[in-house]
């Protein structure tokens, strides 16, 4: 499910990058895209909860646990390390202060799976 994430958020950071920013300006479009991409997320974990079927609040978390693991290394590790960017620019999303809310991502996915199986009924 998490590279079903991965891709929805590639093409979301396309559609960003090309069509939003150049009309909107970076920081708009980066906002809006936060929030597309969080509901985006709410959608993947609403539709695959059942398929994952955690029954327990801690497994529901898990889940989120995991997603949320694997998109900060996919983020900061590869980012760094493959694409070469330097540590500073890979944490500007992180600075609330300038507007970046990107944030709010990694909380929807650590929260997702464990609000879509409390919405589908799944938690004991």
């Amino acid at each position: 499910m998490w590279l079903g994430i991965l891709g929805l958020a590639s093409v979301n950071g396309a559609i960003r990058d090309l069509l939003v920013a150049p009309q909107l300006g970076d920081t708009i479009a980066r906002a809006l895209s936060t929030v597309v991409l969080c509901l985006a997320i709410l959608l993947v974990a609403w539709l695959t909860i059942r398929w994952i079927r955690p029954t327990t609040l801690r497994a529901a978390l898990g889940v989120g646990g995991w997603w949320l693991g694997l998109t900060l290394a996919f983020e900061l590790l590869i980012g760094h390390y493959v694409l070469h960017k330097p540590w500073a620019t890979l944490l500007e999303d992180y600075n609330i202060a300038q507007g970046r809310i990107w944030m709010a991502v990694l909380i929807t996915t650590l929260l997702a799976p464990l609000w879509a199986a409390q919405r589908r009924g799944l938690l004991g």
